[in-house]
């Protein structure tokens, strides 16, 4: 029998963090897919004319009970990982993965559905209504419903081994990111790192109750090092360790390999496919995006690539003469590039991150942000003290428009150990009209990784960092400022993948803006706004070596698409890989890099076969924000069309429609070469 105390049986408003055990998990996951699952059963021997409020909104709210026990057990393995949640968090993937494909392959469910598109009631129904329910018809196809027994049995089991190998090829980046330190005792091997991030190192050596500087790959101390540390043995050190994690090579070379795991991944997305009757996972993928074929997706790549590539190649040359001049430097090797671009950028601009930092306390960006938003939407945040949480680290907001609550969000900003590197947002809570005809207000999970508070002074951010805080506050907008009543279209749900970086992406454009910076720095001993000098020097830097980083992303975008394009058994990833930079590339890394072997946006997040989405969504928000640029930063006419053109629609339209209802016209890649300072 289940426990009645299994707070993830609880349904409540809000997840009870610390009352979730590892023990709790599989018992409540197993129950509630069996009830849903009888649910289902007794609805469809129930159904007789069906319509959306008997089939959908009923099914809809058993659904959302999963997802909702489901949502801090998934969240709190990414975030406070220990090995008991993670064996809980792994005995139930088969059972999700198994739950699902039943769904999605159920044929009376699929002719129940089919039946509400055919019928007159359809008619009735609005927009967001008809797109639930083509939707719906879409990924019955796609989850096989079509397929004879035999193959609905396969796709089952592939379905469930990916979910498996996904989770697994997380783990061992998150294991070997943990599993390799150095303890440096002489301060002076740490020349030229900047005092934040050693009092970093400091602290990190005496939470291991070691003495001296503790080197990790998390990021806070990893791009300290390789920017500024003048030791080029250690940077070589780390950089090896780092560009090899999870792989055959480097310090913990075959411990935690992701290589065999990447290629059974493989075999499986292009077996699924070939099943569902595309020519290979890159189409299959294509199905819920707004590119329309691979040709279209892998020609806008190269067409960046050709518009980029000598931009990128003139800033290496001026990198390499620099370094050569100035440092006598001959040949400039990977663990080189970052330190001494920090030097050309220094003694071109005069300016660093660094110099930066003191001006971006975290409480003063995160209330400039807020009211950032409030001048944009009208809507206002307050921090609420008074909750449930998972870290002491952690904080809780509402936003609010008129006096009335319309969302709430958690944000987890600092790094620490058994925490997944990177940023992103998640849902908790999705928005929804439930069937006593009560609204369930959206909640979010932001995450970052940012460098923590040392000794008494607040945490410093980097402006790089207060660009990754509002991207990722970007995606929590689009989630919570969403007004459609519909769990399936509602927020970032049912968007187009490749649509779905927009309002992240935009959001990012306002960090670069004066008028924006006045009121979110504030230097966090005398509270001076950054200074006009800095500004302007910022502003000159901005687009410094913007080809490299072009040519980067396209590398990593063009290795992800053709890789899933073009796979089949004689397939040699690294290949794949080197073949892509020969064309893009400026720098090629040496043969024992192994990038794929830790690239979890694609082996264990959702960008397989797009990651192209954040150039293709780069395009879409450029453009939007020209809009700004046009007709006034804080024009209220431009920014209530974006919040309800884009933010507050959801996935309840085709993304290409609500752009073109905000921008009167489609987006053109003018606006991104301009920003990017490809193009004058």
């Amino acid at each position: 029998m289940s426990n009645p105390a299994n707070p993830l049986l609880q349904n409540p408003e809000l997840p009870q963090f610390s009352e979730i055990k590892p023990e709790h998990i599989q018992p409540a996951i197993q129950q509630l897919i069996e009830t849903n699952e009888k649910n289902t059963e007794q609805l469809l021997q129930q159904l007789d004319t069906v319509t959306w409020d008997n089939l959908i909104s009923v099914s809809d709210e058993w659904d959302d009970v999963l997802s909702k026990a489901w949502s801090p057990v998934s969240h709190m393995n990414s975030v406070v990982n220990s090995d008991e949640l993670r064996d809980a968090y792994n005995a139930c993937l088969p059972l999700l993965s198994e739950y699902s494909t039943k769904l999605g392959q159920n044929q009376d469910l699929f002719k129940a559905y089919k039946a509400l598109a055919d019928s007159d009631d359809y008619a009735n129904l609005d927009t967001a209504q008809k797109q639930v329910v083509n939707d719906a018809l879409r990924d019955f196809h796609l989850s096989g419903v079509d397929l004879p027994e035999d193959k609905k049995k396969r796709y089952a089991e592939l379905k469930k081994q990916m979910s498996e190998l996904t989770s697994k090829f997380s783990e061992n980046v998150l294991d070997a990111t943990n599993a390799w330190s150095k303890l440096i005792t002489d301060v002076n091997e740490l020349a030229g790192v900047p005092e934040s991030a050693l009092g970093l190192m400091k602290q990190q050596a005496e939470q291991a109750e070691q003495e001296g500087y503790r080197l990790t790959l998390d990021i806070p101390v990893y791009l300290p090092v390789m920017t500024y540390c003048e030791n080029q043995a250690l940077r070589q050190e780390m950089y090896t360790a780092y560009a090899t994690k999870a792989s055959d090579q480097g310090p913990n070379a075959n411990e935690y390999d992701n290589t065999q795991i990447m290629y059974d991944i493989l075999k499986c997305r292009k077996e699924l496919a070939a099943l569902l009757g595309f020519s290979n996972y890159a189409e299959r993928s294509l199905a819920t995006k707004m590119a329309e074929n691979t040709d279209q997706v892998v020609d806008f790549l190269y067409d960046l690539a050709a518009k980029s590539k000598p931009v990128a190649q003139q800033d290496l040359d001026e990198l390499k003469a620099f370094a050569k001049e100035n440092f006598g430097v001959d040949e400039m090797n990977p663990w080189d590039v970052g330190f001494y671009g920090e030097k050309l950028k220094h003694a071109r601009y005069d300016i660093s991150q660094e110099q930066l930092r003191p001006y971006f306390p975290f409480p003063k960006v995160v209330a400039g942000m807020f009211q950032l938003v409030e001048r944009l939407y009208g809507v206002t945040v307050i921090e609420i003290s008074e909750f449930d949480r998972w870290h002491d680290q952690v904080y809780f907001y509402e936003i609010q428009k008129d006096g009335e609550a319309i969302a709430r969000f958690y944000l987890d900003p600092y790094a620490r150990a058994k925490k997944r590197g990177g940023a992103w947002m998640d849902e908790c809570r999705v928005r929804r009209v439930r069937e006593d005809g009560s609204l369930q207000l959206p909640v979010a999970y932001l995450v970052c990784n940012f460098t923590p508070p040392v000794g008494d002074q607040p945490a410093l951010l980097t402006h790089d960092e207060v660009t990754t805080l509002f991207h990722e506050f970007g995606h929590g907008l689009h989630h919570m400022l969403t007004k459609i009543d519909y769990s399936a279209v509602s927020g970032i749900n049912g968007v187009a993948w490749d649509a779905v970086e927009l309002p992240s992406q935009f959001m990012e454009n306002f960090c670069w803006e004066e008028e924006v910076l006045a009121f979110m720095s504030g230097h966090y001993e005398t509270g001076e706004p950054l200074p006009k000098e800095l500004f302007d020097k910022m502003i000159a830097a901005k687009n410094f070596q913007s080809g490299m980083q072009m040519v980067r992303q396209l590398e990593f975008s063009l290795f992800d698409f053709i890789l899933h394009r073009d796979f089949d058994d004689s397939t040699d990833i690294q290949e794949v890989l080197n073949q892509v930079r020969e064309k893009v590339a400026v720098i090629i890394p040496p043969e024992w890099h192994r990038f794929p072997n830790s690239f979890s946006h694609i082996f264990a997040g959702g960008y397989a076969a797009g990651y192209y989405s954040y150039k293709w969504a780069e395009v879409l928000s450029a453009d939007a924000f020209s809009r700004f640029e046009e007709e006034g930063l804080f024009n209220p006419e431009v920014g209530h069309s974006f919040l309800s053109n884009i933010l507050e629609k959801g996935g309840s339209s085709a993304p290409m429609d609500l752009f073109v209802a905000f921008r009167g016209r489609k987006p053109t890649v003018d606006a991104l070469l301009r920003h990017s300072g490809i193009t004058k």
